[in-house]
């Protein structure tokens, strides 16, 4: 099979990508696309949900599950901090529905439902060796490849934790849930020894939401210790009263400041995750992905080397480290620095920051609202510290 462009994966980039791919400006051609889609199993992502933030309407506004205007922090002792979005939207979206609401879009797509063996880079090329269910092989001929899947081993880093999360799609008895505002960050959840813990709440009406717990730690933690620190956070804390479980969701997101090489030959790049589009700092990735495929389809469009543009800022990945690196030494207290920022940076400002929008200025006045003395300790020390595998 010959094509112009093959996409491995049909994640959130990889059907991203073909999406917008085969949408191309007036005057530009239509190039053939193949994506390759793992089977049914262990290979294929989960069904998950991805939350962002972007102002105006977006291209995905019509398969929303739900969209807030206003966002609430909730200290551990304090009151909570409630702040609105201005001209911004904080968006939730299911796989599934962004799923089923792009496959039937993407006309002319040819899609193989099997396993990447290998990939033979060329200077004009690659070569996707396949392989399906029933053990069928085929090899797919391209100039370009796209590679969404996780790599086979994680890049070296500085600093490594992770972001682990259970939560539970619930429906109350009663009203209980304010269905204009998100609670981002509950840290009324008893604290871990190493890291930091938060309550999540998206709510879908006054009786349904996504309510998650979720830790910054070394180690996830077992079925059981993720089903009592929600019977915790449900009961004790949100007291929410008799309610049925409709759905789970799980994840792990590496946070680190690993370096990651969006081009892993002559002729194949890796997008999404694989390619740096988590903010290390958050575990956000959806308004990265967005950016970065749609660079990169102008960029095939136009006939130039599509060398996926990096997601961040250096800048921003290097205060990740920093704060990462904070945490994890526990000269920061989590809940005590993102409060600080929740209460003194404006909502509009603080979540461009968080997605790499600010300028050096405004990163410095958000700097000011920080711990001083631990953050220039933390960064005095990170140049030292040794990349790890």
């Amino acid at each position: 099979m010959h094509c112009d462009v093959v996409v491995i994966g049909a994640g959130a980039a990889g059907l991203s990508l073909a999406w917008r791919l085969l949408r191309p400006p007036p005057g530009f051609d239509v190039p053939s696309v193949v994506l390759i889609d793992a089977p049914p199993g262990p290979l294929r992502p989960p069904p998950r949900t991805w939350c962002y933030w972007e102002q105006g309407p977006g291209d995905y506004d019509a398969w929303l599950e739900a969209s807030w205007n206003s966002l609430r922090l909730r200290t551990p002792g304090g009151p909570p901090v409630r702040r609105d979005l201005g001209r911004l939207s904080y968006k939730m979206l299911t796989s599934e529905s962004f799923s089923r609401a792009v496959r039937p879009r993407l006309t002319g797509l040819r899609v193989i439902e099997a396993v990447a063996d290998g990939i033979a880079d060329r200077t004009d090329g690659v070569t996707v060796s396949c392989r399906a269910a029933d053990g069928t092989e085929q090899r797919v001929q391209a100039r370009w490849a796209f590679d969404s899947r996780p790599p086979a081993s994680r890049p070296r880093a500085r600093v490594r934790l992770l972001q682990h999360f259970q939560g539970w799609f619930l429906r109350t008895e009663r009203p209980v849930f304010d269905p204009h505002t998100v609670d981002l960050m509950d840290f009324r959840t008893p604290q871990p020894p190493h890291g930091l813990s938060f309550g999540y709440v998206l709510p879908l009406s006054s009786r349904e939401a996504l309510v998650e717990y979720t830790e910054f730690g070394r180690e996830p933690l077992t079925d059981d210790e993720y089903d009592d620190a929600l019977r915790h956070y449900t009961g004790a804390v949100l007291g929410l009263g008799a309610f049925d479980v409709r759905a789970v969701e799980r994840g792990r997101i590496p946070m680190t400041d690993a370096r990651h090489d969006r081009r892993a030959g002559m002729s194949t790049f890796r997008i999404g995750t694989a390619g740096g589009a988590v903010r290390p700092s958050t575990g956000y990735a959806f308004a990265a992905i967005q950016r970065q495929t749609r660079a990169v389809a102008t960029l095939v469009h136009s006939g130039r080397v599509p060398l996926p543009p990096a997601a961040y800022p250096g800048r921003s990945l290097a205060m990740d480290a920093v704060l990462l690196r904070g945490i994890d030494t526990g000269r920061l207290s989590g809940p005590e620095f993102f409060t600080r920022l929740f209460e003194s940076v404006p909502a509009e400002r603080l979540l461009r920051f968080l997605d790499g929008g600010t300028k050096p200025y405004e990163e410095f006045r958000i700097g000011l609202h920080t711990p001083l003395v631990p953050m220039l300790r933390t960064t005095a020390e990170i140049p030292f510290l040794a990349r790890r595998a």
